[in-house]
């Protein structure tokens, strides 16, 4: 069983390096993925309530043994606001039905889903979360998909900024601005999409390709152990188990600095997602 490694939040918290995501598994799988990764070495699982599988994350807990008690402080959950049910007293009436789903006395971070510019309620959401961060019921706050414009007003209403904005990222959009703005006001940086949803294995004519092969590893762990050495969280998703296995086997080799210097140049004005400026998922 893998031992994965932990970053430092800015409140002292300790999250799992790699976690496992779920979005697009379905409701009915989402259990017997929750409890493969698990028993793989899984210490992070992070699903949302527009995935539409909270129920299945917390039939998976359940299952394993991971809903409470000692195993349930090993665990790291994150969960996500639906952007339709943002706003003080919708988000706690949100997170009532969400942590039931999920089976669990708390959640380990709470998130908002997209900053939504052209219907800004982030504020009075983030109050509801302060409140619940205070009842016990959360533990630590993050934003999904900020760009340093949302986070500068989010602070500016609330008086704090997010620990954790979990953002695309994989080595063809790399958001260099978002990410140095996270850095200098000490918010962890955690990558969905760290892949490009397959895309970037290719990237480079090659070039993950021949980096994995004078590794003995897979392109698709060059690329997560690139995040890795740049200090960010990744939740890469996989509902097989053996490639669950292999996402975290990441920790026994290193890329040089010469490697690093060559996947950081494939950055590039495409990304694989949604723009935060127009999306929202409702």
């Amino acid at each position: 069983m893998e031992v994965i490694p932990t970053v430092t939040l800015g409140d002292g918290s300790q999250i799992p390096q790699v976690g496992i995501g779920v979005l697009r598994v379905p409701d009915s799988q989402t259990s017997s993925v929750v409890q493969s990764a698990l028993d793989v070495g899984y210490r992070h699982i992070d699903t949302a309530a527009g995935y539409d599988n909270e129920a299945g994350v917390g039939q998976g807990l359940m299952a394993a043994g991971y809903a409470d008690g000692k195993q349930r402080q090993q665990l790291w959950l994150t969960t996500k606001l639906k952007d339709s049910e943002q706003g003080y007293d919708p988000t706690l009436r949100a997170f009532d039905r969400q942590i039931a789903l999920l089976r669990t006395d708390y959640i380990d971070m709470y998130m908002i889903h997209w900053p939504t510019p052209f219907d800004w309620r982030s504020d009075q959401t983030w109050k509801a979360f302060q409140r619940l961060r205070a009842e016990g019921r959360v533990r630590c706050l993050g934003v999904c998909n900020f760009l340093p414009e949302h986070m500068e007003r989010l602070c500016q209403q609330t008086g704090e900024y997010p620990l954790v904005n979990q953002i695309e990222l994989h080595p063809s959009w790399q958001q260099r601005e978002t990410v140095a703005f996270c850095r200098q006001h000490g918010i962890a940086i955690e990558s969905y999409s760290p892949l490009a949803r397959g895309a970037d294995l290719q990237a480079g004519n090659g070039l993950i390709e021949r980096i994995a092969q004078t590794h003995a590893v897979t392109p698709a762990q060059v690329i997560l152990r690139w995040h890795i050495q740049h200090g960010m969280i990744v939740i890469p998703k996989s509902v097989h188990r053996f490639r669950q296995k292999e996402n975290i086997d990441v920790f026994s080799f290193s890329l040089s600095d010469n490697e690093m210097a060559q996947v950081d140049a494939l950055d590039s004005p495409n990304r694989a997602g949604h723009d935060p400026l127009t999306f929202t998922y409702a």
